[in-house]
């Protein structure tokens, strides 16, 4: 029996009490695409369990007050992600249950921890080169605009699957230390290190982006998925800016998290990270956690 999708009124929208986000017809994204993102996050919430029938192709047009075509290929996009198969004269059912992201990290105290991370990720160089620093690269590493910089992008896989994207820019001074096949074997801080950088600080900011075609295609994902972006950039023990990196992970890969006490007195109880708390755990792939950890930038 096919399992309901409750909480939606006449056309899909959400019902006051929340539940299954509903379809915006003005919006540019195809109604079938709205349909197949509604449906895949109740999947992989957990709403839709493994082995569920979905609303036959009529039943989902009627939920969503669109046209049985709609409906077929909002369907036929759950299968083409691996989440459902379809059977004829049986319906649709849900078979996949999408495993929890490989790596978990906590924002608090991921700088103390990044340089134990890696051993069981590999990276590989894409480009590597020399060119003008752009405005923002410029203004990160405290250069002047068109001051020659470093500048690597590398993929990190975890156990033979795309991870990040990692675009780094250095000033030349510092990146003529290595090349790029020391980068292929070696974390980046490591290779600072070795050069007598003496790495002290960092300005991180985390935001979500979407995968534009060169990235999509070497994160293996569709053009336009969600990202999540991470921007930091490394200083030394003098404050003088060593590192700019802007990475980029596939979300089904890696997560934040993140540790949090209640302080403050009881007129001005607040909640604030708990960095003692902050680990970072790259998983194998039998989802068994990995103690050896190395650098991931």
């Amino acid at each position: 029996m096919a399992q309901p999708l409750p909480h939606l009124h006449e056309n899909g929208h959400a019902a006051p009490d929340g539940g299954v986000t509903g379809l915006v017809p003005e919006s540019r994204v195809p109604l079938y695409h709205q349909i197949y993102v509604v449906l895949r996050n109740r999947i992989v919430s957990g709403q839709i369990e493994p082995g569920a029938r979905l609303p036959g192709e009529q039943e989902l047009a009627e939920t969503f007050g669109v046209s049985r075509i709609t409906a077929k290929r909002a369907l036929n996009e759950l299968a083409s992600s691996g989440l459902v198969i379809r059977e004829r004269g049986r319906g649709t059912r849900v078979v996949h249950s999408p495993p929890r992201p490989a790596v978990r990290t906590a924002l608090e105290g991921w700088l103390e921890n990044i340089s134990l991370m890696g051993v069981a990720t590999d990276a590989t160089v894409l480009e590597f080169d020399y060119v003008p620093a752009t405005k923002e690269v410029a203004e990160a590493l405290d250069l002047a605009e068109g001051d020659s910089v470093q500048r690597a992008v590398r993929v990190r896989s975890l156990a033979g699957e795309s991870l990040s994207y990692l675009t780094t820019w250095l000033p030349r001074e510092i990146g003529e230390a290595f090349d790029a096949d020391d980068l292929q074997r070696l974390p980046l801080l490591h290779l600072l290190e070795r050069a007598g950088i003496k790495v002290s600080a960092a300005r991180q900011t985390v935001t979500a982006t979407l995968a534009d075609p060169a990235v999509a295609a070497a994160l293996a994902i569709d053009a336009g998925a969600p990202l999540l972006e991470v921007s930091r950039i490394v200083s030394d023990t003098a404050g003088r800016p060593v590192e700019y990196i802007r990475v980029l992970y596939r979300p089904d890969r890696y997560q934040f998290e993140m540790d949090l006490k209640r302080v403050g007195d009881e007129e001005s109880m607040r909640w604030a990270a708990d960095p003692a708390l902050g680990n970072e755990e790259p998983s194998q792939p039998n989802n068994q956690t990995s103690h050896d950890r190395r650098d991931m930038s």
